[in-house]
């Protein structure tokens, strides 16, 4: 007969999340996952197996979560060309107010483990491949209205809009200040008027 869990693997899954996040794979040991998990390791493994399944379900969890969020963001607003600048915003916002330098969780799991991961590729590319569809699909809208300029490619200028908060995400982690992620915001947001 199987024991109940005392724990609530939503909750321990969250908690798994937050330190991948802040220490990343490879920084990350399995006493970091115990200490901060307050739940044993033979708990642990018999619940995610290992360290790296657990990571992979934190990671897309994490995916599932900023799509969701951000395709509501992109679907609710009025205007593409404001809700462009609304992410960027927070984008900035968010890397202007993170004390640890946190970034951004799939980010910094690119740089740190997709190039020598095929499973951690595949969750990056699917998420790459999402916020580009999202931000098409917003800046064609802009086009069409006539918000946004018909002179780039929307896919481009989506692949563009995308890299740049990816820069911004990646210039977080070293402590950039906030007149670097305003230049890049002002020149990108530049390119779709």
């Amino acid at each position: 007969m199987a024991r109940t869990k005392d724990f609530n693997e939503e909750e321990v899954l969250e908690k798994a999340l937050n330190i991948f996040w802040q220490k990343g794979y490879n920084g990350t040991s399995m006493q970091d996952l115990v200490d901060g998990l307050g739940i044993s390791r033979s708990s642990m493994y018999d619940t995610y197996t290992d360290k790296y399944s657990l990571f992979i379900l934190a990671l897309e969890r994490y995916r599932e979560r900023t799509a969701r969020e951000m395709m509501q963001m992109i679907n609710q607003a009025a205007s593409p060309k404001a809700v462009i600048k609304k992410i960027f915003q927070s984008v900035v916002t968010e890397s202007l107010f993170d004390k640890v330098q946190r970034g951004c969780f799939l980010v910094n799991t690119c740089v740190e483990n997709a190039t020598h991961d095929k499973a951690v590729e595949k969750i990056v590319n699917e998420n790459m491949q999402d916020f580009e569809d999202a931000f098409y699909h917003a800046i064609k809208k802009g086009q069409e209205i006539g918000e946004i300029m018909n002179r780039n490619d929307a896919r481009a200028l989506a692949r563009f809009v995308i890299n740049n908060i990816n820069g911004i995400r990646i210039s977080a982690k070293a402590g950039a200040d906030k007149k670097v992620y305003e230049d890049v915001m002002k020149v990108t947001l530049s390119v779709l008027e």
